[in-house]
């Protein structure tokens, strides 16, 4: 009777490595692997659907093509760690570490990456359609092009990450933390971004049509000829903001702070301004 990938594998990296140069596809699916030492472990492309890896330290690990959709990383150590071009739909990894990893490519539809850190790590051109990032750490990390449609990302640190041409359509950023992001043609139509923080973002050419920014904060930030178009923003504050070209039509402006506000050639028609004080406001050539 042979024996089972999860046996081999906790004999140690000599004993898998000698073992798995013999295998086709190691089969590591429904293992338990919690707590588990797998340090600079080879696992590229192994199964590893449902697998049970709670609590394992998976630093500097490779994973690259790893199947680990359903499987459990909840407070798992992945620093470093190579996870390009995995398949993890509906995957937990609540709390875990993924600082520094590289997740490029990745498939994280439906998942739970509560609490996680991925600090440093790089998620361009993930497919995280629905995944759960509520409360984690994504300060400087790489998302250019990461498909984050009807995300949730309430109180998420997203300080100065790239989130050029990302999809954050229909994404909830309640309370996030976005100042200085690059979101150079993001798409965050219909995003809920109520009392988020986006001082300073650039954010030229992106589109929020139809987002809820109510009590928002996106002084200082550059979004000339962003569009608007039908937005809430009730109570945004816009100091010192440059929104030259914006398109703000249909846009509910009602009690925003425009101090400052570079308004120039942006389209204002149908916009509802109720309460606003546009004495300080730059509004050359804007259509109204």
């Amino acid at each position: 009777m042979g024996v089972s990938a999860d046996e081999v594998l906790r004999r140690g990296a000599v004993a898998w490595l000698e073992w798995r140069s013999q295998q086709v596809e190691p089969d590591l699916s429904d293992a338990r692997l919690v707590g588990m030492n797998l340090r600079g472990a080879d696992l590229h492309d192994v199964n590893l659907r449902k697998a049970d890896l709670t609590g394992a330290k998976l630093v500097a690990a490779n994973l690259l093509g790893a199947h680990l959709t359903s499987a459990i990383l909840d407070g798992a150590d992945l620093v470093d760690a190579n996870l390009r071009s995995i398949e993890a739909i509906t995957t937990s990894a609540k709390g875990a570490n993924f600082r520094r990893a590289n997740l490029s490519n990745a498939n994280l539809m439906g998942s739970n990456f509560t609490d996680t850190d991925l600090r440093d790590a790089n998620l361009s051109a993930v497919k995280a359609i629905a995944i759960d990032l509520t409360w984690a750490k994504l300060r400087d990390a790489d998302l250019d092009g990461i498909n984050l449609h009807r995300a949730t990302l309430c109180y998420t640190d997203l300080v100065h990450t790239n989130l050029a041409h990302a999809d954050l359509s229909q994404a909830i950023l309640t309370e996030a933390e976005v100042g200085t992001a690059h979101l150079y043609r993001a798409n965050l139509r219909q995003a809920r971004l109520r009392r988020s923080h986006l001082v300073g973002i650039y954010a030229v050419l992106a589109n929020f049509e139809r987002a809820d920014l109510t009590d928002a904060d996106l002084s200082w930030a550059t979004l000339t000829k962003t569009s608007f178009k039908s937005a809430i923003l009730h109570g945004t504050n816009l100091r010192g903001a440059n929104l030259t070209g914006a398109d703000l039509s249909g846009a509910d402006l009602s009690g925003a702070n425009l101090t400052g506000t570079d308004l120039s050639y942006a389209n204002l028609r149908h916009a509802k301004l109720d309460r606003v004080n546009l004495a300080e406001t730059i509004l050359t050539g804007a259509m109204r």
